[in-house]
């Protein structure tokens, strides 16, 4: 008995492994058979549509706004300063012609009649001479002398000095005019105060500064261009500009402003004319019309000397040009769209200009075109995609689940 169990277990064994394998492998294959076809999996992307549109392009550029005129105020004469304008103070305005300061005119008073008095008195003593050399000719006739009387006769040199004393009289009473005229400090333009360097009690000499002052009936922005900005603008040169063909394009500034975005309208005047050594560009020059807005030329809000602007300059004309932004456009100047069949196209475009927030296309995309503005680390063309927001169309069954 022992030995029949020793001989039959091992094949007993053996016979049972046998049908657990078939029995392993029929279950696989009815599972195989009930398993449904795999479909390709849709890859989500954002998209959005292109528009043609016609535009003009702006160019971006930056500067500080600046007076157009500015002023050292210096003092010509010399005294004690005696008064001082209520507006001669930092940030006050005044207007063309107000005395801002004065210095002591006193001697200068002293020194215009002294001028004059002198000036009286040579008028008389040409005066005499002048008679003098008249009276003389008569006598000359008188006696019945044939011919004419010799210069010294006539007393011609004496009148010749005479008057010459005359006009250096008269040029000492203009200087003298002058000088105190010079006692009152003021400027031909309305403007602001920017810094005041003295104060009444003072004495000042010649030479010695007194104050800046700035012009407010305009302030300027010197703007640098490069040569590619060039390409996008319609600058005119200065002969065009007076011979009124052409005019400058208009200029949009802004600045932020407690918390806020101020805007500016101004319009560019002048190109300097010539390139900076140092940074290769051109300066263009806006300007913005009574920027403090006291003289009633300007509507628009108060613009300080001094403020740091961004400026958008308008540009050429563009016609049935894309805008997108500028990540969509690829390193190679492609971009990714998704096609009718909700597969992913890649389409080579034309690049108009390439700013670093957008990109503007002509040709190689129509209207309406999805463009992918999600990043794809590998794309391939024929991938199968899903419109974010849109609900997805039924999948095709892949190749290899229709095989199985």
């Amino acid at each position: 008995m022992g030995k029949f169990f020793k001989f039959m277990l091992p094949m007993i064994l053996i016979l049972t492994s046998i049908v657990m394998v078939v029995a392993l492998v029929a279950y696989q294959k009815s599972q195989r058979a009930e398993r449904k076809p795999e479909t390709e999996q849709a890859i989500l992307v954002d998209t959005i549509d292109a528009e043609v549109v016609s535009l003009n392009f702006t160019v971006n550029s930056q500067g500080t706004v600046r007076p157009r005129t500015e002023t050292i105020l210096v003092s010509e004469v010399s005294g004690k300063i005696v008064s001082v304008s209520e507006d001669f103070v930092a940030g006050g305005f005044f207007h063309e012609g107000e005395v801002l300061l004065q210095i002591d005119p006193s001697d200068y008073q002293a020194g215009l009649k002294r001028a004059e008095a002198a000036l009286a008195s040579r008028k008389a003593k040409l005066a005499d001479e002048t008679a003098r050399s008249e009276q003389a000719l008569k006598d000359w006739k008188n006696m019945g002398k044939q011919g004419q009387p010799s210069d010294l006769g006539l007393r011609k040199p004496q009148m010749a000095d005479a008057r010459a004393n005359v006009s250096a009289a008269e040029a000492d009473v203009q200087k003298a005019r002058r000088d105190l005229e010079r006692t009152r400090i003021s400027v031909p333009y309305d403007g602001l105060v920017r810094q005041k360097s003295v104060d009444i009690g003072q004495y000042v000499a010649p030479g010695t500064p007194l104050g800046k002052t700035f012009a407010i009936d305009t302030a300027e922005v010197r703007l640098p261009l490069t040569h590619s900005d060039l390409n996008y603008l319609d600058l005119p040169s200065e002969t065009e500009v007076k011979n009124q063909d052409k005019t400058f394009p208009p200029v949009t500034l802004s600045a932020q402003r407690a918390g806020k975005t101020e805007i500016w309208q101004a319009r560019i005047i002048r190109t300097e004319g010539v390139v900076d050594e140092t940074s290769r560009v051109i300066y263009a020059v806006a300007q913005v019309v009574d920027p403090y807005g006291m003289l009633g030329q300007s509507d628009q809000k108060e613009l300080k000397i001094g403020t740091f602007v961004n400026a958008e300059i308008q540009g050429l004309p563009a016609e049935n040009v894309v805008v997108l932004p500028r990540y969509v456009l690829r390193a190679d100047n492609t971009v990714m769209i998704v096609n009718k069949e909700n597969k992913l196209d890649i389409l080579p475009v034309t690049v108009l200009r390439a700013e670093p927030k957008k990109v503007y296309l002509r040709g190689g995309i129509e209207a309406g075109a999805k463009v992918i503005t999600t990043t794809l680390d590998a794309p391939v063309p024929g991938t199968r995609l899903a419109i974010s927001g849109l609900e997805p169309a039924p999948s095709a069954p892949s190749e290899e689940g229709s095989e199985q």
